[in-house]
């Protein structure tokens, strides 16, 4: 091996995988940061790693960063949105190229979010941090937020514990499924939720990569949910072709949002809406580079490998960032249509021309779950071709073929009920 050693905060997941190959590719060593309940689980072959326990922040930084030095590391990097605001800190401990320490938790904690972007002059829903019963009660009736309202964790991601509310009645248990998802106690106001005006539009993301302070935006992606009080993504398709006035105006507002939550040295995912009249809300800016195999559809859609560009970035090189294709990628998750027993999937995609990944994460017999949150999804694969309409039409057919039955629960309460939604990794 030559050149310096990669650390991976959290080495699980697709993501991580593909990091950690373009790492070796290019004859470096990686070692991965874990916490203790991960041990064993890295994806890929690592040349060591350093078990910490995350919850600890200072305690982590203190590990990582002795076990870095020792290991002649070179290159920090993570593709988990829980431990961007730690890969910030141990990059400035370690001088290495990372995102402004003192700014990163702002890429995490919406009250801080909120607080940045608007005092950035980002437009973003009008949002209200309540903390308890009666900061509720007071957050639902400011006619500033209205119905339907959005109630979700202040630190939460993956959609999980995120509601749509539609009327008064629903808000105490929306609230209580924010307040379950991990994450919540450690925002910047203590324990609490976020109460957010509704911004109608169609949703997409903004897939960006930051080095040394400039920010190339590689793609808008459209997203595609289901439609109810839960909202998780079903699809997403890239790029987007927007009336260039309107695509400027995004770019315009997700370049402040970047700069203000402090990315100054990797990628970041920016949920935004836009409305009838070409109007773009930022939702949320993530630190991180989007999940759902966007990576895969840059590379195959664009020719962009943005996972060596991520690399180059984290070690200080120039990252090739410019568009080497002009093709369409899309890629369709699969839920369950109930909580249950899987029983049957049948007719799932194979791989091969056109359908560059297929991955399925369910097995007979597993217990899945109604989507609730991006991580509920039982698989997924990619349809890539040069024309737009083609593509999406051929993965929505394919979609159509997939059969999936599922087997009831028994009634609440007896065995075999629904685990809590995971939000330990961002969702795949």
């Amino acid at each position: 091996m030559t050149g310096p050693a990669v650390l991976l905060l959290d080495a699980a997941g697709p993501e991580s995988a593909a990091l950690t190959r373009a790492a070796a590719a290019r004859g470096h060593q990686v070692h991965a940061a874990t916490a203790e309940a991960a041990r064993g689980e890295p994806a890929e072959k690592l040349a060591g790693q350093v078990i910490t326990d995350f919850t600890r922040p200072d305690r982590a930084v203190e590990q990582i960063t002795a076990y870095a030095r020792h290991h002649g590391v070179g290159a920090v990097l993570t593709v988990n949105e829980y431990l961007t605001e730690l890969s910030a800190l141990v990059c400035a401990e370690l001088g290495l190229p990372g995102n402004d320490p003192h700014l990163a938790h702002a890429a995490r904690d919406k009250t801080a979010m909120a607080r940045v972007l608007t005092a950035a002059g980002v437009r973003i829903p009008y949002t209200r941090l309540a903390r308890g019963d009666g900061e509720l009660h007071d957050a639902l009736h400011d006619r500033q937020v209205g119905f339907p309202c959005v109630i979700k964790p202040a630190a939460g991601a993956s959609s999980a514990g995120v509601t749509v509310v539609t009327a008064l009645d629903e808000a105490a248990p929306a609230a209580d499924a924010a307040r379950s998802i991990h994450g919540t106690e450690g925002s910047e106001g203590g324990p609490g939720v976020i109460v957010q005006e509704y911004a109608a539009g169609t949703e997409y993301s903004v897939e960006s990569v930051t080095q040394n302070g400039a920010t190339t935006h590689l793609a808008i992606t459209r997203k595609a949910t289901t439609s109810g009080p839960c909202r998780v993504e079903t699809g997403h398709s890239l790029p987007v072709c927007l009336p260039p006035s309107t695509e400027a105006a995004v770019h315009r507002e997700v370049s402040t949002a970047i700069r203000a939550v402090g990315v100054r040295n990797g990628a970041s995912h920016t949920e935004v809406v836009i409305d009838l009249a070409g109007r773009c809300t930022v939702i949320e800016i993530a630190a991180r580079l989007g999940a759902g195999h966007i990576g895969i559809l840059l590379q195959h859609a664009l020719g962009i490998d943005v996972f060596a560009a991520l690399l180059d970035v984290a070690l200080g090189r120039p990252a090739a960032l410019t568009p080497t294709a002009h093709g369409h990628a899309t890629v369709r998750f699969i839920t369950s249509p109930h909580t249950g027993r899987l029983t049957s999937l049948n007719r799932l995609p194979e791989q091969g021309p056109g359908v560059p990944f297929v991955r399925w994460r369910a097995a007979v017999g597993d217990l899945v779950h109604a989507a609730r949150a991006n991580t509920d999804r039982l698989g997924c694969f990619v349809v890539t071709g040069s024309d737009a309409d083609e593509v999406e039409e051929r993965a929505d057919a394919l979609a159509r073929q997939i059969q999936v039955q599922v087997e009831p629960l028994p009634a609440a309460g007896g065995p075999g009920q629904a685990r809590p939604a995971r939000t330990q990794a961002i969702a795949w």
